[in-house]
């Protein structure tokens, strides 16, 4: 296989924010145009906790698309302390929740609502474990008395470990995982258990943060970490290991919310993420392991087919720095790493 050049099934991203309005109608596109499917965060203002708020939030989503298109708005549930099983149960029932998402309160964007305490949700896990619902973990803790860069790892320590224990037969998606103590845990855990990773936690560690100044387009959460866990990031991701898939976590802000005294967490990646994934597999010289990362792997844990269609990615002579994504709201900064982006997502034939 040319290690410049590369042909996969159409991928799938298994983490994505596309917000509303007119968020959602600017940035779509920059989705559909290179995933064929796409697990859509439930984090918007009111939370989608219902399976009717989904089903409406998902038509938005298909009112937008172009009448050809064939791509796939996969709907996730935000689960609070209070959510109620059998709405769960039902949404399952009528195609309209693919997973439900874990956000601890206060973890991220729009969080607040988010669940205090696990135990608040046995009745949930049981539900879901039941009918095959996957749990989808924004995996941090929230004490202040926790280091940030630490967060993920006591996660996965005091709370993961026992809910795995607890619910063997539970789907669980560790989503954006960041650290190699997140990695170890899904690829050692019994059960049904699985991670998804973002281009730019494989790019990027922590010191991006604060190049030369303060750099805010590269904060997100969880945080990008020391370069130990990139690395170990970069081991699973390449490793062919099925339990590790795509999930960009591409999550846009207006460079006005992000360039802020106190500026919102959140990379917006969809416009290079398969350039970034394709860079990174080659870096590693294990870009034939791009197609089960990205195109595979997630579709196997999900129940759901492998695309038909292909994209195509090359490498190019000149890097490529970011740029801005035009909405009617202003700007919004795309991820590329401050050493540039070398490859490129060929246009449909």
């Amino acid at each position: 296989m040319p290690a410049d050049k590369i042909t996969i099934p159409l991928p799938d991203d298994w983490h994505l924010h596309l917000r509303d309005e007119a968020m959602l109608a600017a940035v779509l596109s920059a989705t559909t145009r290179d995933f064929g499917r796409a697990i859509v965060m439930p984090n918007l203002k009111p939370p989608v906790t219902t399976a009717a708020a989904a089903a409406a939030y998902r038509e938005r989503i298909r009112a937008l698309l172009p009448a050809d298109s064939a791509f796939e708005p996969l709907m996730t549930c935000y689960l609070t302390d209070n959510i109620d099983p059998a709405d769960l149960r039902a949404g399952a029932a009528a195609g309209v929740f693919t997973a439900a998402k874990l956000y601890p309160a206060g973890a991220t964007t729009n969080a607040d609502a988010g669940v205090t305490a696990l135990s608040k949700l046995h009745r949930v896990f049981d539900c879901m474990q039941e009918i095959g619902l996957p749990l989808l973990i924004h995996g941090e803790v929230t004490h202040q008395s926790v280091d940030v860069f630490d967060r993920e790892a006591v996660f996965v320590d005091q709370h993961l470990a026992p809910l795995r224990r607890e619910f063997p037969a539970l789907k669980i998606v560790l989503e954006h995982v960041t650290t190699r103590e997140g990695v170890q845990f899904v690829a050692e855990a019994s059960g049904p258990t699985a991670a998804t990773i973002t281009p730019h936690h494989l790019m990027i560690n922590r010191n991006a943060m604060f190049e030369r100044g303060i750099r805010p387009h590269m904060y997100c959460l969880p945080v990008a970490k020391r370069e130990v866990h990139r690395q170990a990031l970069r081991a699973a991701a390449v490793s062919g290991n099925p339990r590790f898939f795509l999930g960009t976590d591409s999550a846009p802000h207006l460079r006005t919310e992000k360039e802020h005294d106190c500026g919102c967490a959140g990379v917006f990646n969809a416009p290079t993420a398969l350039a970034c994934y394709a860079q990174v597999f080659a870096e590693e010289g294990r870009l034939d392991r791009l197609e089960g990362f990205a195109s595979r792997f997630g579709a196997a844990f999900y129940g759901l087919p492998v695309h038909e269609r292909t994209v195509t990615l090359e490498k190019v002579e000149e890097s490529t720095g970011a740029t801005d994504w035009p909405t009617p709201l202003g700007p919004v900064r795309t991820f590329v790493p401050s050493t540039g982006l070398q490859w490129r997502r060929l246009p449909a034939a």
